[in-house]
């Protein structure tokens, strides 16, 4: 039998050349085809038997059995794009003091290569349950040809564990997000004269009742729910009145509230036309009771409320985040994560399973 600290080496090397590999592949939101081939090569490499449907690839367990519940571990492969601020290539792989420089490197490749490890450790190894991988596209942008295109080919999960960088602390609840566009009309007049009904004036009253806006019901473990306005437009020119102004406000939702509650009371305070884009991407919060907390609190892990949108909200199962790296690096110049990350991330994300394994016994 291998041992134990020589195999962990093996994934954490392993790990680190899939994430220079995958860091040095473009892979914007709807155009991860190539790092989505270089994943499905590196499962099928190992023997696995891959699937894959657009750029979504999963793996099943050796000995899969579909009278045992299942596991899910998901991450994504998509990035944004590298933003002005980089002095360093995004797309080469660049290890200086420890920290892996690349765009992508911390939100999500660490968490993704990471939890591909522990697919792999586990892969022969006996489960009370199915543990099932999915490197997912279109996170980013919250896609309809991401996680939620692929679920019914998946199946019923008891639980999902969403790769992330939360420096592995336990999310247990995530915030869900509604983007409304809302349109206000008043009259066209000439600038010069006392004519027409100014829209942007009929708009401001709705943007002070927004910047003092508080939802009635408070989470008790996410807090307030939130909305902000973002975006505003109105005018074609400077000697016309606009009859028409439009703004955006981006929601943050928690599961206090379904996005529907949300939209009815913001409904209630402002005059502006509110339309939702989407309905779809939902709060979600891990059900009193389940076994997960249980075994985070016998690991010691810090449980937490996450404010920022994943594939959770897309996911109707219980589900948790957790990953190597640090979210206050995700999206910003010259990303890097951590080496030494990796290494903990690997051995984490094992422990849990083992723990989650354990839990399923008692």
């Amino acid at each position: 039998m291998e041992n134990p600290s020589e195999e962990l080496q093996s994934l954490y090397i392993q790990s680190k050349n899939l994430l220079t590999k995958l860091i040095a592949t473009p892979s914007f939101s709807k155009g991860e085809e190539e790092t989505a081939d270089l994943i499905e090569d590196f499962l099928s490499s190992k023997g696995f038997a891959c699937n894959r449907d657009g750029n979504n690839v999963w793996a099943y367990p050796k000995d899969f059995d579909p009278s045992k519940p299942s596991v899910l571990l998901n991450s994504h492969h998509d990035t944004v794009k590298p933003n002005e601020g980089y002095t360093k290539d995004p797309f080469t792989p660049e290890i200086t003091e420890g920290k892996l420089y690349g765009l992508g490197s911390n939100d999500a490749g660490g968490c993704l290569v990471s939890l591909i490890a522990t697919f792999c450790h586990f892969y022969n190894r006996p489960l009370p349950f199915n543990l099932i991988l999915a490197a997912s596209a279109e996170e980013e942008i919250s896609g309809k040809n991401g996680i939620e295109s692929i679920l019914n080919e998946l199946p019923e999960f008891e639980l999902a564990i969403v790769g992330e960088p939360t420096l592995m602390q336990l999310a247990v609840a995530e915030k869900g997000l509604m983007v409304i566009d809302a349109k206000i009309r008043g009259k066209a007049g000439h600038a010069a004269r006392d004519e027409g009904e100014n829209a942007l004036y009929l708009a401001l009253d709705d943007l002070l009742q927004i910047r003092n806006f508080q939802f009635k019901k408070i989470s008790p473990f996410l807090g307030q729910s939130k909305v902000s306005a973002t975006v505003i437009q109105a005018g074609t020119q400077h000697n016309v009145v606009p009859d028409i102004c439009t703004f955006t406000l981006d929601v943050r939702v928690t599961d206090s509230y379904t996005l529907e509650e949300a939209l009815k009371e913001l409904k209630t305070c402002l005059k502006a036309e509110l339309i939702p884009r989407s309905l779809r991407l939902n709060s979600s919060k891990v059900p009193d009771g389940h076994p997960i907390l249980r075994v985070a609190e016998k690991l010691g892990l810090v449980q937490y409320g996450s404010p920022t949108l994943s594939d959770q909200a897309l996911i109707p199962y219980p589900s948790v985040k957790i990953g190597p790296g640090d979210s206050a690096r995700s999206h910003t110049a010259d990303e890097y994560i951590y080496l030494d990350e990796i290494k903990t991330g690997i051995e984490g994300y094992i422990r849990l399973i083992e723990a989650y394994a354990e839990s399923k016994k008692l």
